[in-house]
């Protein structure tokens, strides 16, 4: 399979703690990589590493074999536009639903983007409340919004933090059908940090657990609920104790 990340050595390190630490990862370019693992065992520092967000502390990211590492400044313009990371709780604009999804769009200076955001709005299925202003909508809505102005950039990567974390089945439902929508049709890699392990059972093709900042396990998701290799493995999926 084609490598789209590769991660080497990969250390994070906040006030003299480290809270990640993943000797090698590969996320291969198609795929949907759910991440999981109780709160605070750095799901979403691997998240914010893969955005590009923040400089690792030790070792090395490769996009599409670009090095992102302690010593880089920044990433080229070109590569970190093809990455987009939709948050655990979105921040929206104080405007319409339409004018949140055209703000990436025109802080890139796209002028040519009605029928894009028109496209992405339908996608969400928040085409009929475009007009809408952001303050009045749902925490459901709210995510869509996000997620609309995520994928009307039209990225290669879209990273994903706790996506559905506290929405009701209805919005659970219509985002995991894009979620997998966005992958086939589009062949877009996804990364997904989530706490629900029976939502990266439906959703991914592969799973990787994360326990204290480590890499405990990453198998195809059937190996990984069916037959783990790792004890603490089969008792997180199980609701168990892991220590």
């Amino acid at each position: 399979m084609d490598i789209l990340y590769r991660v080497e050595g990969l250390q994070q390190i906040y006030q003299n703690r480290t809270v990640l630490d993943v000797p090698e990862l590969d996320i291969y370019r198609g795929e949907i990589l759910a991440v999981v693992g109780p709160s605070g065992a750095g799901k979403s520092t691997l998240l914010r590493l893969l955005a590009f967000l923040e400089s690792p502390a030790r070792g090395q990211i490769l996009f599409e074999n670009y090095p992102f590492t302690p010593l880089t400044a920044e990433m080229p313009l070109s590569l970190r536009r093809r990455v987009t990371m939709v948050f655990q709780r979105p921040v929206l604009l104080h405007d319409s639903v339409r004018a949140n999804v055209m703000y990436g769009l025109r802080l890139r200076g796209e002028r040519d983007h009605h029928s894009r955001v028109e496209q992405a709005l339908r996608e969400v299925g928040m085409d009929r409340m475009a007009h809408v202003r952001a303050r009045t909508l749902s925490g459901g809505e709210i995510q869509r919004t996000a997620l609309a102005r995520a994928i009307v950039l039209q990225p290669e990567v879209l990273l994903l933090d706790e996506p559905t974390a506290n929405l009701d089945p209805y919005n659970v439902r219509l985002i995991e059908d894009l979620i997998q929508r966005l992958n086939r049709q589009y062949g877009m890699t996804l990364v997904i940090v989530t706490h629900n392990v029976f939502q990266a059972r439906r959703l991914a093709h592969r799973t990787a657990l994360l326990l204290d900042g480590k890499l405990i396990e990453v198998r195809d998701t059937h190996t990984f609920f069916e037959s783990p290799g790792d004890a603490r493995t089969r008792a997180f999926i199980h609701g168990e104790w892991v220590c």
